[in-house]
């Protein structure tokens, strides 16, 4: 069955994928590209002080640290990943660290090393793996994938050029960025490959002409003629600049509101030439599930991991919106399945357990810092105020010492955030005095359908992470919640979304 994980790729690559079992694999791995080009560069001074390689929600972090240098360390000697490396990529990450020294580019390096070695081992031999980057490191992530797949493997530079690249941020006394990379590899001289054709356009037409029968031919050589209707078109070249990224396509269905997500029609290309119905397709960093989504519809198997559980309630609400159910169709690994290990979440990531907690109630999570308390947003549709929407707020907890302050401080933040109600998500049974706080609060008065009677529901609902296993979840919502990572505007064309960051 297909299979979405939550957790780090490199471990679920280790422990739960196979040896070529694997025919192809897109990778949109996070990077800084973002932030000041001249800081990745920057070498770390004096000694190390807990800091890491990581990746965080939308926000590509790379520090060197201890994570970064123990990754180094294992991966050079051999115990970090499934396989060995080669001498030659031994060779290179010592030359990189020699050349860039103890930055944050190098602790991106080394973490990429080692899951591109496990991607090359899961990958069968008419496999073909398409890395997809911008110019910030492309071309030390080159030198990596030449190392490990092999020169001879490298089959092209693919360009990505972005129409309405005015739109881009550009460097002082620079050229606006226009295009991204992605460096297209094969496991084997004999990889998958369909070739694949545009249809021709108005000046190419006009190369034909009508022979006595009527059919239009153009000449080829001297002995050689083409018919139009026997043409498939004009092959596609590794320069592409006819597919518009959502700089330009604003209001597309597509869009789930992630930073970082790329069009469909990129990744339907990339899956329509390397592989064929019934291939296996793995994406490691799959973010808003594009390339999941796509698999989907051309009947491709396929395998999504993130390291962000954010990234897999984006997923799997994509998913269901085009009636793809889980447990029927997918099936995920990794996220809480009962209360003990939702509560082990919210120990070791604790973050990560909020957003899985907001998840279950259908909720967009607050994903910046100094969200003063909010964890969570339910906008619905509200015919009582001026603007038709309203606003929920969720507060969760994953510690085990709760009180009423908690309540108390919930209403707080209800009053100054001018929010409508507020859920309060604990991991242990709310005290009685917590119960007393809330009922203290009274209701809630809204009106989901203009012309309708107002409904009632409690001003602040205290729920379990038990609760949230339950089905239905005991809760009181608006029917009209607007869905998560939508721009909350009935105004406007509701196909325009935005995450609440």
């Amino acid at each position: 069955m297909n299979t979405l994980y939550y957790g780090d790729n490199l471990d679920i690559l280790k422990k739960h994928i196979k040896n070529e079992t694997v025919d192809l694999i897109y990778l949109d791995p996070p990077f800084q590209s973002g932030k000041n080009y001249n800081i990745i560069f920057q070498p770390k001074t004096g000694a190390i002080r807990g800091a890491t390689s990581q990746i965080k929600t939308f926000e590509d972090t790379w520090r060197w640290g201890e994570e970064a240098e123990r990754e180094y360390t294992e991966l050079i000697t051999g115990t970090l990943t499934t396989e060995p490396p080669s001498q030659k990529l031994i060779d290179l990450m010592k030359a990189f660290r020699g050349y860039l020294a103890e930055c944050p580019l190098l602790a991106y390096l080394c973490m990429m090393a080692p899951r591109l070695l496990e991607m090359k081992r899961v990958l069968k031999q008419t496999g073909s793996i398409y890395l997809h980057c911008d110019p910030t490191a492309s071309h030390y992530l080159k030198l990596l994938m030449d190392s490990i797949f092999g020169v001879s493997n490298f089959r092209r530079e693919i360009i990505w050029v972005l129409k309405g690249a005015s739109g881009y941020k550009s460097l002082v006394n620079s050229f606006v960025r226009g295009h991204d990379t992605i460096l297209y590899y094969s496991k084997s001289k004999n990889p998958i490959f369909n070739k694949k054709y545009l249809p021709y356009n108005e000046a190419q037409l006009k190369r034909f002409r009508k022979d006595k029968n009527g059919r239009m031919f153009k000449t080829i050589t001297k002995d050689r003629v083409m018919y139009l209707d026997e043409a498939k078109g004009v092959p596609i070249t590794d320069v592409w600049t006819d597919i518009a990224s959502f700089q330009t396509v604003v209001n597309s269905p597509e869009i789930t509101g992630y930073p970082t997500q790329k069009p469909e029609a990129l990744l339907e290309r990339i899956i329509k030439a390397s592989s064929n119905p019934g291939d296996t397709v793995l994406d490691p960093f799959c973010g808003c599930g594009t390339t999941i989504a796509v698999a989907e519809k051309t009947k491709r198997a396929w395998i999504g991991i993130d390291i962000t559980y954010l990234a897999i309630d984006v997923i799997k609400k994509r998913l269901e919106k085009n009636h793809i159910k889980e447990n029927e169709h997918f099936q995920v690994y990794g996220e809480p399945k009962d209360v003990y290990s939702a509560g082990q979440l919210a120990k070791q990531k604790p973050f990560q357990f909020e957003v899985w907690a907001v998840s279950q109630l259908n909720a967009t999570p607050t994903v910046k810092t100094g969200d003063k308390g909010i964890d969570g947003i339910i906008n619905f549709i509200d015919y009582t105020k001026k603007e038709k929407i309203g606003r929920g707020i969720i507060s969760v907890k994953g510690g085990y010492s709760i009180n009423p302050g908690m309540v108390r401080d919930l209403k707080g933040t209800i009053q100054s955030q001018i929010a409508d109600f507020g859920i309060l998500i604990t991991l242990r049974k709310p005290t009685r005095g917590m119960i007393e706080e809330a009922v203290k609060e009274g209701s809630f008065n809204y009106c989901y359908q203009e012309g309708t009677t107002h409904k009632i529901i409690p001003k602040i609902q205290l729920l379990t992470v038990e609760d949230l296993f339950t089905d239905p979840i005991p809760v009181k919502l608006p029917p009209t919640v607007i869905e998560p990572y939508r721009k909350p505007d009935i105004k406007k064309d509701n196909r325009q979304q935005t995450l609440l960051m």
